[in-house]
This record gives structure tokens, sequence and C-alpha cells, in this order.
């Protein structure tokens, strides 16, 4: 009977490892006909929240009978779902949320205020800092009541500011800020920051001891938009042109250039406060700083500090914008507006340095974005980024990924090893029987 379970266990057991030499051999067969794990993904973007059938019909519909995506009539919303998308229904058009913006517009400036069109809920959206007077507040209070209900008032803590003094820090004359992201003309190289940060002619270095020129601010635009280009006093913008940093000496590789939606998750990292995530709450909102007014701004629950002007903001290796200004910091949270990055790049005529880009050099991989609180690493503008890639990576890590061949191998590996200890145990097994049966036969 013992004998009959040793065979019975010996034979699953050389079931099991033939089994498992199938599977890895079929594991390791997919892995390398699949796209390897390190592929560079191609551009894309978030920023297109209806299906494309959806889209295009609310396209063709015009601002009047829609706000956004959400329609405001239900002969719209029918066309709309047997377009295959879903429709919502709203109060407001598209129409409307504009003008009432444009009305805010052409009120009295006051200090200290900003609104965007708020399309979730419908409503543009006024806040007010604590800066601003009782007086002036019930001023705008009273121009909100006459464009009507779908203007919300709300007061906010703190003072909308541009955040002068990104990823790495460039110090002038006129303060400390972020550079944003690497741009070329077709020529020559630029960082692409916050116009706010200084006017044409600005000196910038990497250092705050002047050893160390980074470039010159050629031309921007400030306020009305918020964005500037600085020159490299090389020409060029050297390797890695396309590695935003993030922090402990890592980086995010730029794969293309989008415009963000309401809700998406987005990143912004800068000099000051490193690198920190949030949500698109806004779109074209308008804020009047102490300096002038700047329209056309992303806002973000996003916290920023002063450093961390003209820093970059991204999704998945998508370039949405650079730092303006907001209120708050990342103690207590607060809202912070981006400059769009489209826009400034058509005005000044450059293009952006992405991954596989011949003239943006051999960059090192970069590793995926995450939320943290690290300034960013020791990269400077210009400089080599120091981050990890594939090669970077334990070899643990590149053996287990399910992606690449290494979970076949040790699947194969581990079924030969349990294939030769089966037949190790059972020649060791006949060995014995035989030297007793050879022992009782002949004494």
């Amino acid at each position: 009977m013992r004998h009959a379970r040793r065979r019975i266990v010996r034979r699953a057991a050389r079931l099991a490892a033939v089994g498992g030499l199938l599977i890895g051999g079929t594991m390791v067969t997919r892995a390398v006909a699949s796209e390897p794990a390190d592929a560079p993904a191609a551009p894309h973007t978030l920023a297109r929240s209806a299906s494309g059938a959806g889209a295009g019909l609310v396209e063709r519909l015009g601002s009047e009978r829609t706000a956004g995506h959400p329609v405001t009539d239900e002969e719209t919303a029918g066309s709309v779902r047997r377009a295959g998308a879903t429709a919502k229904l709203v109060r407001h058009s598209m129409s409307e949320l504009r003008s009432a913006a444009s009305a805010l517009r052409a009120a009295p400036r006051v200090t200290g205020t900003a609104w965007a069109l708020d399309y979730r809920s419908n409503e543009v959206l006024v806040r007010g800092d604590s800066t601003v007077s009782g007086s002036d507040w019930s001023r705008l209070t009273g121009v909100a009541e006459g464009i009507g209900g779908f203007v919300r008032m709300e007061r906010v803590q703190g003072t909308f500011t541009t955040r002068l003094n990104g990823a790495q820090p460039i110090l002038s004359t006129a303060g400390r800020c972020s550079a944003g992201f690497n741009v070329t003309d077709g020529t020559d190289d630029f960082i692409l920051t916050a116009g706010h940060c200084g006017p044409t002619g600005s000196v910038w270095f990497g250092d705050d001891k002047g050893d160390r020129e980074v470039g010159k601010t050629v031309s921007g635009s400030f306020p009305g938009d918020d964005f500037s280009l600085v020159e490299y006093a090389g020409g060029k913008a050297g390797d890695s042109a396309d590695v935003v940093a993030v922090g402990d000496g890592k980086g995010v590789r730029i794969t293309g250039v989008g415009e963000p939606a309401v809700g998406q998750r987005v990143f912004r990292s800068g000099s000051t406060s490193g690198l920190r995530d949030g949500r698109v709450t806004a779109l074209d909102a308008t804020v009047n700083y102490p300096e002038g007014t700047v329209t056309g701004l992303i806002e973000t629950d996003v916290c920023a500090e002063p450093g961390d002007s003209g820093g970059p903001m991204f999704s998945e290796g998508v370039a949405l914008g650079v730092t303006s200004g907001g209120d708050g910091d990342c103690a207590k949270g607060g809202t912070t507006f981006f400059q769009p990055l489209p826009e400034a790049m058509e005005a000044l005529g450059v293009r952006l340095i992405v991954a596989g880009q011949e003239d943006a050099g051999q960059g090192a991989a970069a590793s995926s974005p995450a939320p943290g609180t690290a300034a960013p690493g020791a990269a400077a503008p210009g400089a080599a980024a120091s981050v990890p890639g594939a090669d970077g990576r334990t070899l643990l890590a590149r053996l287990t990924d399910r992606r690449n061949v290494g979970p076949g191998l040790l699947v194969v590996a581990g079924s030969l090893v349990a294939l030769v200890a089966t037949r190790w145990i059972r020649a060791e097994h006949d060995r014995k029987a035989y030297r007793q049966q050879y022992s009782a036969t002949w004494g």
C-alpha cells in the first residue's frame, strides 16, 4: 500500500513538472512576441471626456445648445444619445457661461479676485481672497446678481499671488523661478516658463553665486498671458531635455503636449514644494493678480508655494501647462492656476522637445509619476538628468515583471528542478530496493 502511494505521488509530481514546462514556455513565447515593457509610450492625452462621435456632434450643435459636453435641451440630448454618447442636461449653455465671464471682465477690476467656468456645476465660480475689501466684494456681488443665479460667489483664505521665487530652480536679479519645459524652434533650444518671472533681457543662473549661466529671457507675455522663453546660453538644452525632474534624482519622460479636462488628475513639480498632485477643477479661468489680470488659465486644487512659478504640470507624460499663481500653500491646500502650454507654444513659435525627437538628445528613460513631496533631484536645466530606467531596476523586479520573459523563465526553471528531483528520488528508491533484495538473497 505504501509503495502504491509513493508511485502516485511521484507520478503527480512528474505531471506537474511537465505542465509547468508547458506553461512557462507559453509565457516566454507571449512575452517575446509582445511589445517590450520599457518601450516608450505613444503620445496621448486625457483631454476628451466624450466619445469621438459624441464630441463631434456637440461641436456641430454649437455653444447655444451645449455647455462643454452637456446639452441644454431634450431634443439635443436625443441626438447625442443616437450618436452613441451620454447626454447630460443642464440649464445654462456655453454661450451664457462665456457671456457671464465677459460681463465680469468688463466690470471694474478688483485685485484678489478670480473666476472660472465650472462645467460640472454649470456655473461661473467667482472667488475673492483675503485682500478684497467688503465694499469691493459687495460691488462685485451686485454684478454677479445682475448676470443671473448661475454665478456663484465664494471667499477664500490666503492671497492670489504669482508664485515668483519648478522643477529645477533658475535665479536672476528678479527673483527665483522654476524651469518649465524644454522647447525648440528647430535651431535653438529654450526653457518655457512663467512670464511674470522676469522681463525680456533677464539673465538666469543655475546657482545663487552666478557661476553657471543658464540663459536669457528673449520673449514673453505678462499680464494677459503668463509665459516667457529663456534661450539657453549654449543654444542647446543638452541630454535628457525631454525629462522633467520630480525628486530623489528621478524624472518623468515627456512624450507629447495636450489640453486637460475638468476632473483629470494632474501632477506639478516645483523647486519649493516638490512633486504634488490633484485635479483640474475648471478651465478658462481669469485671475486678477496685483501685477495685472491673466485670462485663459487652468484652475486646479494642486497646492503650490512661492518658488514654484513656471514649474511644469503634466499627466501621464503629457505636458499641459506651467505654474502661474494661486492662493494657500501645501500645508493647508489651496487653488493654483496654470498657463496652458499649447497656447504659449503657438504664440512663441516653438515646439516641445519630447521623447524620441532627434534634436532632444539621448535622454535616459524616466520613471512613472507618483505623488510625493520631495524636492526635485540634482539635475539642472541643460544638464543630463539622472533618472532610473529599465537598467536601474533590481534583478528581481525585472524577472517578476509579467510583461517580461522573467516569469516564464522562472516557471520553466522551477519545473526542470522539480522534474530532475523526482527522477533522482525514484532512482535512489530503486537503488535502496535493489540493495535490500541483494542482501536478502546473498546474505
